[in-house]
């Protein structure tokens, strides 16, 4: 399975990128990949998302509504996220996938020496009462798109400002920065490349974009 590193890209591109290795994936013209990157400021929609309840001020920060499971949240810089395109033998396999990014991230968070949990109730990894990764997940034709966003060095004050993240008023949020852990994007990338190819039974080969045709104004 290919690994990408692409750096910040446009939420709405990332978007574009996902449909197209969707697609792809699906006609069986790639493998399994993974992308990972960050995104500009950005809020983004599920698509059971409670819009009226959960966005309660006007940041300046846009909205995106997308077809993956969750309510709102924020996507911004200081923020990894990992979109893994997978091809699930069948729809029983949806909720080990989930698990597999849920385990993933908690992994990582332990190699901190974080607490980190899982909460059926309340998708995500959690410490404490604060959640410090958020997981949503589409299957189309078997194929998986989204996945997880692990708050690194995020602006906090920014998921709090314009909604009510995941819709849950009495929860909180993290970073591995608000927890005292000094460390760098790029070191928690490496911690979660390797926890996840552990979690989805995969080697990781290192790609660029590139490898996969993938460039800014891709359009499906």
């Amino acid at each position: 399975m290919l690994v990408i590193w692409s750096g910040e890209v446009v939420y709405e591109e990332a978007l574009r990128w996902q449909r197209l290795l969707s697609a792809a994936r699906a006609d069986d013209a790639i493998d399994d990949v993974v992308l990972t990157l960050t995104h500009d400021p950005v809020y983004t929609a599920g698509r059971h998302a409670d819009l009226a309840r959960n966005v309660v001020a006007d940041t300046g920060i846009r909205l995106v509504e997308v077809q993956r499971g969750g309510d709102v949240t924020y996507h911004g810089p200081g923020q990894l996220v990992a979109y893994p395109i997978r091809k699930l033998r069948d729809s029983k396999a949806v909720r080990s996938h989930v698990d597999a990014l849920v385990g993933a991230c908690a992994a990582v968070a332990a190699s901190y020496g974080l607490p980190a949990r899982a909460d059926r109730d309340r998708p995500g990894v959690w410490v404490g009462n604060d959640k410090l990764a958020a997981v949503g997940v589409r299957v189309h034709r078997r194929v998986t798109s989204h996945g997880l966003a692990f708050n690194v060095d995020p602006d906090l004050d920014e998921f709090r400002a314009g909604i009510i993240p995941c819709g849950i008023p009495d929860a909180g949020v993290c970073s591995l920065r608000s927890l005292g852990i000094d460390t760098t994007l790029t070191e928690v990338r490496r911690r979660l490349t390797a926890c996840l190819g552990d979690a989805l039974g995969a080697t990781l080969h290192p790609g660029t974009p590139a490898d996969l045709g993938l460039t800014v104004g891709t359009r499906v």
